[in-house]
């Protein structure tokens, strides 16, 4: 394989990551969040609208908050597109992580877009993800850098992932 060769994999394979805890409380925090704080409130209504189905409404966006939350692990789970809309609005609301995450994984030597990027526009995430930064070390180097960026170990693992645009499907 040539060093040069670039391999995606789809959004949704996230779902392979993360716990469906995990997902229902990413679900949430942007679903929750109030619709000022999301500039992309309109293409998430649109994918709502196009791919979840919630009985007893005609109008999905009219049903109540957790019912609209269950219908879109789903679609989470299978369309890519919707993915990479929640998880760019998550990193919006998420702004101070974002930023520290950015320089930290600068300093790592990863080769990343400027941390307000609209990364939803990419076909996927990458594959190559670097041997020594594996997520428990990871997070735990992070945190000790950035104690004062209160997070999760699942936000700072999310975080990685999305700033730095990669899965680790293939480490190297």
């Amino acid at each position: 394989m040539d060093d040069k060769e670039v391999k995606f994999i789809p959004f949704n394979a996230i779902n392979e990551f993360m716990l469906p805890a995990y997902r229902l409380e990413v679900l949430q925090t942007v679903l929750g969040a109030d619709a000022a704080l999301i500039t992309r409130w309109r293409d998430i209504n649109g994918a709502i609208k196009r791919y979840a189905n919630i009985p007893g409404f005609r109008n999905c966006l009219a049903a109540p908050l957790p019912l609209k939350i269950k219908a879109c692990v789903p679609v989470f789970e299978q369309h890519a597109d919707f993915d990479a809309l929640i998880l760019q609005s998550w990193s919006d609301l998420k702004l101070d992580l974002r930023q520290s995450m950015y320089g930290y994984l600068q300093q790592r030597g990863w080769e990343v877009l400027p941390p307000d990027a609209d990364r939803s526009k990419l076909p996927g995430f990458l594959t190559v993800w670097p041997k020594e930064d594996e997520f428990e070390a990871l997070s735990a180097a992070f945190k000790a850098a950035h104690a004062d960026v209160a997070a999760s170990n699942d936000d700072v693992c999310l975080m990685a992932v999305w700033i730095g645009n990669r899965l680790p499907i293939e480490l190297r």
